[in-house]
């Protein structure tokens, strides 16, 4: 079975625990206006086999096995590609090698369900509590994305990811929302808070897309430190 990527990333340190193969599946339906890679948005033309994954992982194992690492099916959305992403992670447990998936959680269950018996973690990103202001952020509004966030963690360990951009994500209204969906979850599900950039407009400008925040700035340290004290104070445990 083929799946088609964007590209591999041999010895990431952002994308799960310890040092990751990352690989970053093309293809995603949602389209956020911070999106700092859309370039990932279309399914693309390169293709490659879990045979030829394996190869290039178990090459670089030594690291990812002292650093308690693994492999991180990112995208774009990977879980758009569930039946290879399924066959993938199922050849990676077999060596005992650790698996992650980087979602946003925009699909039908039916594709979660192919692929967490393979999974040991999941980043999972939260773009907006308020399904009216997710569809201005991605396009489309979130219930679908949080059905599939509780079915997650019912099954397998979650990060969830929140970007901070100012004035738009990090109100305190906004951040209490949060907290009280972290709140609803089936299981302790730990906030890592993802400073917003513009370093992807140029990406916009290459494909001649009109980059809408151009009037945004990029997210402070403080702008970290304060959200991050609002969720603790709602107590939500920060990554």
């Amino acid at each position: 079975m083929q799946g088609y990527y964007h590209s591999i990333e041999h010895f990431g340190t952002v994308d799960g625990q310890g040092i990751r193969y990352v690989l970053f599946l093309s293809g995603c339906q949602l389209r956020c206006r911070f999106c700092h890679n859309p370039d990932t948005w279309q399914q693309g033309c390169q293709s490659i086999t879990t045979e030829q994954i394996l190869k290039d992982l178990l090459h670089y194992r030594h690291f990812y096995d002292a650093s308690s690492g693994g492999i991180t099916a990112s995208g774009g959305e990977p879980l758009l590609q569930s039946q290879f992403l399924a066959e993938l992670f199922s050849s990676c447990q077999s060596h005992n090698i650790h698996t992650t998936i980087d979602t946003a959680g925009y699909y039908d269950q039916k594709h979660l369900t192919a692929v967490l018996p393979y999974t040991n973690a999941a980043l999972f990103s939260i773009k907006a509590v308020d399904p009216q202001k997710h569809r201005w952020l991605a396009g489309f509004d979130n219930q679908q994305i949080l059905e599939n966030l509780n079915y997650v963690a019912q099954s397998i360990p979650i990060t969830l990811r929140y970007v901070i951009i100012p004035g738009l994500t990090n109100s305190l209204e906004d951040l209490q929302a949060l907290a009280g969906l972290v709140h609803t979850l089936p299981a302790l599900v730990p906030v890592e808070l993802l400073p917003y950039h513009s370093l992807g407009r140029h990406k916009w400008k290459t494909l001649n897309m009109k980059y809408t925040l151009d009037d945004v700035p990029d997210a402070t340290t403080q702008d970290i430190v304060i959200a991050t004290n609002i969720l603790k104070s709602e107590g939500i445990i920060i990554v």
